[in-house]
């Protein structure tokens, strides 16, 4: 999708897509967009298969939960991993790992004999492997592009992330209405060799010795240790918090807000995690196209401030294509307040400390979600998915209001003492 939109001109093309000038950078794009559309496949495919096993919204925000804990728990301890270990390496092992999940979980489909307590399970199997490779695949960007190119890689790669997020749950849309969820979990398997091939093509440099690192406790202490001390990641990675552990309600809600509110079925699911995925591209667009990262504070700011406005309006609409709408625009807000907190934190951290803060990054992007998964289980069989989805929307904008108003608090006391430069 990414290279079908309009670009004013030559110049501007080759603003947007400088990034492409690494050749290791094109054949890690070409791969992972290969996989995240399987990966997206599987997501929607997912949720579908335990709703049509259960009926039940627990059983969804149960499943969320056990996907996503595991980085909450491990995330750090990826990290770790990631500042001394070869990220290649690392990598490859992660995806054929996942590989072997999507392949597992595709024969318990396709052979009648999933049970819920299996999709949980192989849920919680491919958490603990995104606790070792989401942190690993943040710190390598930098390591492909470079310092000067790194806001425009992460702004493309969150187009590709979302590129895939409209191709993907259209695709499984379809298949799921067409022949079941079972052949989307197979798609995903199969789409893994293409990232496993574009890692194995690349050229890299003999990498540099890596730095003396304390035992994995320590090491982690260390981390936390420069996340609390530097304010401004302190306040991004608050915010964070917020918006991912409340976002994560409208997600996991998302089936029974189609389905039982909406009055609609799996197709339509995959045409609303579509329009949310169009409205991610476009804003990871408006970032890639970006000559520099400054400014990208007060970007971070509205868009944080956005999301929860979207996710009370979403609560509120009761007709499809109005929700539709609304879901394009909470994909922008996202996208642009995630990619702006990424090339903050990148940008302000040291190349032997990236790994650890990373890893924060991940655990406060990912890990927050399993704690909002329960919340939007337990919320929505108390309330109902409108009005949970209302409440969470509520918290974030509180909570993303509250991380602005200290992150600004600090930044005017210390003004007068000596301040790391900001992006």
């Amino acid at each position: 999708m990414l290279f079908f939109m309009p670009t004013p001109n030559a110049k501007a093309r080759e603003l947007l897509l400088r990034s492409f000038r690494h050749r290791n950078f094109r054949l890690f794009f070409a791969g992972q967009f290969i996989s995240l559309t399987g990966t997206w496949m599987q997501s929607v495919a997912v949720s579908w298969l335990v709703y049509r096993l259960t009926g039940s919204s627990l059983a969804l925000g149960l499943t969320g939960f056990a996907s996503h804990i595991p980085v909450f728990v491990f995330g750090l301890w990826g990290g770790c991993l990631a500042d001394r270990g070869n990220k290649r390496r690392i990598l490859i092992l992660a995806q054929a790992a996942a590989m072997v999940q999507a392949l597992t979980l595709a024969w318990l489909t396709l052979s009648g004999t999933a049970a819920l307590w299996q999709v949980v399970g192989l849920a919680a199997f491919l958490g603990l492997v995104n606790a070792v490779e989401m942190p690993t695949r943040q710190a390598f960007v930098v390591d492909m592009v470079g310092r000067d190119d790194l806001h425009n890689a992460i702004a493309l790669n969150s187009s590709m992330f979302n590129s895939a997020r409209v191709l993907g749950p259209a695709l499984a849309g379809l298949l799921v209405a067409a022949i079941g969820e079972g052949w989307c979990f197979f798609v995903n398997g199969v789409s893994y060799l293409a990232v496993i091939a574009a890692l194995a093509a690349m050229r890299l440099p003999p990498a540099p010795p890596a730095p003396a690192c304390p035992p994995a406790g320590g090491a982690i202490r260390q981390g936390l240790a420069y996340a609390y001390g530097d304010m401004k990641i302190r306040a991004i990675l608050s915010a964070l918090v917020a918006v991912s552990l409340f976002v994560s309600v409208v997600m996991v809600l998302l089936p029974v807000m189609v389905n039982a509110v909406l009055g609609q079925g799996a197709r339509e699911l995959g045409f609303m995690t579509a329009s949310m995925g169009a409205g991610s591209v476009v804003a990871a667009v408006t970032l890639a196209l970006r000559r520099e990262s400054r400014g990208l504070s007060r970007w971070r700011a509205v868009c944080g401030l956005g999301v929860g406005l979207c996710m009370m309006a979403f609560a509120a609409s009761r007709t499809f294509a109005l929700s539709a709408a609304i879901a394009s625009a909470l994909g922008f807000c996202l996208i642009l307040f995630f990619a702006a907190s990424n090339t903050i934190l990148q940008l302000r951290t040291p190349d032997a400390m990236r790994g650890r803060v990373m890893a924060l990054y991940a655990v406060t992007l990912v890990g927050m979600a399993p704690f909002g998964s329960l919340m939007a289980g337990g919320a929505a069989s108390l309330l109902g998915a409108p009005r949970a989805i209302a409440l969470a929307g509520g918290l974030c904008l509180a909570g993303v209001a509250a991380s602005l108003y200290f992150e600004a608090v600090t930044h005017k006391a210390s003004q007068d003492g000596p301040a790391r430069p900001t992006h």
